[in-house]
């Protein structure tokens, strides 16, 4: 395990919190507005809520109008081009609005921030940018923000503090009854197609008794659902050793959060099958608190590619590992990632992918065509078969997965299940909401339900998997 620091939320970044509350104070005539818009995982998600949390401090209020707003500040994704693309485009869209407006400030952050390919284009390409930082100096906004109200140079920040945590950063939650929880940053697992561990750097897991404190925390707030998040979650490893001396790993971590008094329900991703073990798997059969529900990314049915793509399991590996989750929960719900049509792989390859989600019969699937990321090791691997190809394998697959979703909705038809009500339903007087193993159902209700536990019965009508309120 790499060595950790762990460090309070620096005291001098309260005091630039400060000053730049002041300046606006003077600067505004009201409070002035902030725009935070989130690409990418739920980790982009929890980090935005941080930045918010800073912002907020330094008060500022919020809108997602960016004609209103005087700070803009996007969190960006590097994972597919796809994402990268929006982001470029939509930034390329605020120079109108920085026309209009000199004194609006724009931001990038996050990973496509931390590439250094992306920060020369930013730095060259789009002059109205005026702020750039990566995703290990995101603490440090408040310091960005006072230099850019006091000077008058552009602020380009990505340096790599690898083994820093840093814990007590400000945060303003969206969410009341539904919230994330970050256990751990980074990765250490290379896989070749991926851009996450030169952007978010080595993992760094964080003290049990931080985590175990901001979950208390959430659930006397009134959380409901919450979701433990991490690059490779169940590799958690506290660098901090229990009170009696005991390493506190990922399955004891989930034991002593679900001992927290309270009705609520523990999620977590992502999960790594190298790292899925059997004590994971009873510590989530024991505990009543965690969903039984596990996303459990296998990628590619084929071994030969799996060690192509260095993800360190086999073919034959991970279905033992369903087997076992099976045996151990038998009403498990397992949902996946699939690459599709990576470097080398061939439609042999590709049919080894559907036996796959034949034989384990997922409950639902995400799914993507591969898209090269530069600085990666696939980036340079000799790629033969056409994306038109690679398209036809891709519907073929998600025509697979359609018939096994409808297989299994069948198999739920006149069953009970306990739910939280967490949004509304897709037409009026409906509501809906996730079951513990993660299935959406809408059902008649209305908006005092939401953010509540209800018991509803399924029935197919008009050939979808409903609920009504029993």
């Amino acid at each position: 395990m790499n060595e950790v620091v762990f460090n309070r939320y620096p005291k001098e970044q309260n005091e630039y919190s400060a000053l730049v509350k002041e300046i606006n104070k003077q600067k505004f005539k009201t409070e002035p507005l902030a725009m935070v818009v989130t690409y990418g995982c739920q980790q982009n998600v929890s980090d935005s809520e941080r930045i918010k949390g800073m912002l907020l401090q330094m008060g500022f209020d919020f809108t997602e109008d960016a004609e209103a707003a005087d700070l803009i500040i996007f969190n960006t994704c590097a994972v597919r081009e796809h994402a990268e693309d929006r982001v470029f485009g939509n930034v390329g869209a605020l120079k109108h609005y920085k026309r209009r407006n000199p004194n609006k400030i724009i931001g990038i952050c996050g990973c496509m921030a931390q590439q250094e390919i992306v920060k020369e284009r930013i730095r060259k390409s789009y002059p109205y940018v005026d702020l750039l930082f990566g995703t290990h100096v995101q603490y440090r906004l408040p310091e960005f923000l006072y230099r850019l109200y006091t000077g008058n140079e552009r602020i380009f920040e990505t340096s790599m503090e690898q083994s820093v945590v840093v814990e007590d950063v400000p945060i303003k939650r969206d969410g009341t009854f539904k919230g994330w929880l970050p256990i751990m940053y980074g990765c250490n697992n290379f896989c070749t197609y991926c851009i996450v561990p030169y952007v978010r750097g080595r993992e760094r897991s964080r003290d049990y008794t931080e985590i175990l404190k901001e979950a208390r925390q959430m659930v006397k707030d009134g959380f409901k659902d919450i979701t433990l998040l991490g690059q490779n979650v169940n590799s958690y490893r506290s660098p901090v050793l229990s009170d009696s001396g005991e390493e506190i790993d990922f399955p004891r971590l989930l034991r002593m959060i679900n001992d927290i008094p309270g009705d609520f329900r523990i999620r977590f991703m992502t999960s790594h099958p190298k790292d899925c073990s059997e004590q994971l798997l009873l510590a989530m059969r024991d505990c009543e608190k965690v969903a039984k529900h596990l996303h459990l990314p296998f990628q590619c049915g084929s071994t030969r590619v799996l060690e192509k793509m260095n993800r360190r399991y086999t073919r034959e590996g991970y279905l033992k590992l369903i087997k076992t989750a099976k045996e151990l929960m038998p009403n498990l719900s397992i949902t996946s990632d699939i690459i599709v049509g990576f470097p080398g792989e061939t439609y042999e390859d590709f049919l080894q992918t559907l036996s796959l989600v034949k034989e384990v019969k997922f409950s639902a699937l995400f799914t993507f065509i591969f898209s090269s990321r530069p600085g990666t090791p696939a980036a340079q691997m000799e790629d033969p078969i056409s994306r038109e190809e690679k398209g036809k394998w891709f519907r073929e697959l998600l025509k697979v997965q359609e018939d096994i979703s409808k297989e299994n909705e069948t198999k739920l038809v006149g069953k009970t299940f306990r739910l939280l009500c967490d949004d509304y339903g897709r037409k009026e007087g409906y509501m809906a909401g996730h079951t513990d193993t993660n299935i959406c159902l809408e059902f008649e209700g209305d908006s005092s339900l939401l953010g509540t536990f209800v018991v509803v019965e399924t029935e197919y009508v008009d050939n979808c998997l409903t609920a009504k309120l029993i």
